[in-house]
C-alpha cells in the first residue's frame, strides 16, 4: 500500500513504486543525566499532623549540537535537555528539594529546514519527555516518604512563544 503524495490516498497497487517518508524527528535515547533529592528536615518533616508544604516547581530545557562518531547518515544529532527543580517549604523550612536533568537523543532528518529545527526541539521533544520525568519526580517523592509530586502538564508551545517573544523584544531594544 503507498500513499499518495498529493492526496493522502492509499493505493492497493502492489506494482506501483512506494515512496519512502521521511521521518523528522527520531528519538534515539531518553536517559536521567542527573538527579538529587534532598531531605534536609528528616525525619521531623515526615512527622504526621504538619501543615502541607508551599510547592514551587521551576522548569527550564537546554538543546544542544552533538557531533562526532555515531552520527546518523543525513540527520543532525542533538541532545535535548529537560530541567525540573521542585521544592516545598513549611514556613521558612525546607521540606524537600528535587533536582532532574532528563535527557533525550534524538535526530533531524536533513530534509527539515534549518529554522524547523529549533521548535521541533523546544517543543515537540519536551512534550516527549516529560511524562517520564513527571514519573521520576513522583517515584523518588513516594520513596523519600511524601505523597508522590504530580505534577501539571507544562505547555511547551506557549513557553517557546514566551521565550522568544522576550528574545525578540529585548532584541529591539537593543537595536533602538
Amino acid at each position: 500500500m503507498t500513499q499518495a503524495p498529493e492526496t493522502g490516498e492509499t493505493s492497493q497497487n502492489p506494482d506501483q513504486p512506494q515512496t519512502a517518508r521521511v521521518v523528522p524527528l527520531t528519538v534515539h535515547a531518553q536517559y536521567i543525566k542527573d538527579l538529587s533529592f534532598e531531605n534536609p528536615s528528616a525525619p521531623q518533616s515526615l512527622l504526621p499532623g504538619q501543615a502541607v508544604p508551599k510547592m514551587g516547581v521551576n522548569v527550564t530545557l537546554d538543546a544542544r549540537k552533538i557531533e562526532g562518531p555515531g552520527q546518523v547518515p543525513d540527520t543532525t544529532t542533538f541532545e535535548v535537555l529537560l530541567h525540573v527543580e521542585a521544592s516545598a517549604r513549611r514556613e521558612q523550612d525546607v521540606v524537600f528539594l528535587v533536582q532532574l536533568d532528563y535527557a533525550v537523543v534524538c535526530s533531524v532528518a536533513a530534509a527539515v529546514p534549518e529554522q524547523h529545527h529549533h521548535p521541533l526541539l523546544m517543543i515537540e521533544i519536551p512534550k516527549l519527555a516529560f511524562p517520564f520525568a513527571r514519573q521520576i519526580l513522583a517515584e523518588v517523592t513516594s520513596q523519600a516518604g511524601f505523597p508522590p509530586l504530580l505534577l501539571n502538564p507544562v505547555d511547551f508551545e506557549g513557553m517557546y512563544r514566551e521565550q522568544y517573544l522576550a528574545q525578540a523584544q529585548a532584541a529591539n531594544k537593543k537595536a533602538v
